[in-house]
């Protein structure tokens, strides 16, 4: 008798749904339309080409909604032989309601190849509540070249840009004007990020340059303010690429940014001279521990000149945020405890890295290195070497256009720059264009190494 008033109950239920059917889809279909009229774009940014290498490129874009991003690739302009790869890796792939990360490896170096990026959305309610839904294809297709030997000997590097947009798209036309096969963002990109969002705004949508680096990929160096924040401090690689494993020693996977290879006749290294505070310094809690990565690195250093494409680079130039030298006496030079509270320094910050340039200097000098650029102080200069500090070194110019931080006008040698590298004549050329004024501010020339 109860199987029978089971079965009776589910009939009458049967019955009255049966009876409101027609209203009932139709207002579900009403409601999903507009629901898919309100969900923003599942491809949220253009694409960011990010850590890039001489066999490999990640490719990077935000997403409106939870997916499952993809990169189709290949050597034709039309992709008539692309393949797919999908965001994430071996077992699950990844997705993400946020941002796709496609790693593309395996790629021939010094080659030409065009890409357009791609995702599906997913419906998650569990893990056994999957589901695929549209998939997505932006129609723009883009392009890179890969580093190596062979390829172009040229480069650009933009820093100290700190989210101040009209700056950026200056800084950014220019390199889009040159076109290089790498741009090197030598750090802070930021001033702080506490959520992914802040991150994505700064790397993925910033304003007025939504495709800076769509076709020319950033190398992103850390400055002291891509620490800064909970999100920067623990989390900027699901934003911003970090180094493959695979592309050093185990005794070195703690180094993600640092990078060391090819192009063309240059080698470019990547260091990353950490915060510009103490560790000791109360304001971080004791959480910051740069010291023994500052420490790792220079074994790294040691190591990457016993490559023989890097021993063989007829140049090779060095990158890292803060300065390596500063002839100013009141400069301080970051090793000296505790530094806000000693009269002698114009700033209770670094902004020299007397402890890197110590540890990384003689390295440089045995191994001939022409030049180091950096960046920091907002303020472009050059520093000649000398007998003591046989490699030169370049620092790049702040965000400021019209005005500093304090909103006081800005005085005439405060000027955004693009750092360009390129190897003519038998020499590397080193422009340095000052993009607020629109002209070529310095030009320097560096002899191939003995």
């Amino acid at each position: 008798m109860a199987d029978l008033s089971r079965r009776g109950f589910i009939g009458g239920v049967s019955a009255l749904a049966l009876g409101g059917c027609a209203t009932s889809a139709g207002k579900s279909a009403a409601t999903a339309a507009d629901a898919a009229e309100k969900a923003p774009p599942l491809i949220a940014s253009e694409p960011c080409l990010q850590a890039p290498g001489p066999d490999t490129m990640g490719v990077v874009f935000a997403l409106g909604g939870t997916a499952n991003g993809f990169v189709d690739y290949g050597e034709k302009s039309d992709l008539s032989d692309a393949r797919r790869v999908k965001c994430g890796g071996l077992r699950v792939t990844g997705w993400s309601d946020r941002v796709a990360q496609v790693r593309l490896t395996g790629l021939k170096p010094a080659t030409r190849y065009y890409y357009r990026i791609g995702a599906w959305r997913i419906s998650y309610k569990g893990g056994y509540a999957m589901k695929r839904l549209e998939e997505t294809v932006s129609p723009a297709i883009h392009s890179f070249t890969t580093a190596g030997e062979k390829a172009e000997s040229r480069f650009c590097v933009m820093n100290d840009t700190h989210a101040r947009w009209d700056a950026f798209k200056k800084v950014t036309d220019k390199i889009a004007e040159l076109a290089p096969p790498v741009c090197i963002w030598n750090g802070d990109a930021s001033n702080t990020s506490e959520t992914i969002d802040d991150a994505v705004s700064i790397f993925l949508t910033p304003e007025k340059s939504p495709a800076y680096a769509a076709d020319v990929p950033v190398l992103f160096e850390n400055g002291n303010h891509d620490f800064r924040g909970r999100f920067n401090a623990l989390e900027l690689d699901k934003v911003v690429m970090a180094r493959l494993p695979s592309e050093r020693d185990s005794r070195f996977w703690d180094l993600p940014r640092n990078v060391a290879y090819r192009q063309g006749d240059v080698a470019l290294i990547g260091l990353d001279t950490g915060e510009d505070k103490l560790d000791t310094n109360p304001l971080f809690a004791g959480l910051f521990n740069m010291a023994p990565y500052r420490e790792l690195q220079t074994e790294w250093l040691k190591e990457q000149f016993k490559r023989p494409e890097i021993a063989s680079a007829p140049y090779v130039v060095a990158f890292c945020h803060i300065p390596l030298f500063d002839a100013n006496p009141r400069a301080n030079p970051g090793d000296v405890a505790p530094a806000d509270k000693d009269p002698k320094y114009t700033h209770d910050f670094a902004l020299w890295q007397r402890t890197c340039a110590k540890m990384w200097g003689p390295v440089f000098a045995a191994n001939k290195v022409q030049l180091v650029i950096a960046a920091h102080e907002h303020c472009y200069r050059y520093d000649a070497p000398t007998a003591d500090r046989p490699w030169a070194q370049i620092v790049g110019g702040g965000p400021h256009l019209d005005f500093t931080w304090d909103k006081k006008p800005v005085a005439e040698n405060l000027f955004p720059t693009v750092i360009e590298g390129k190897v003519d004549g038998g020499k590397l050329q080193v422009l340095v264009h000052d993009v607020r004024h629109g002209t070529v501010c310095a030009r320097f020339a560096f002899a191939p190494r003995a």
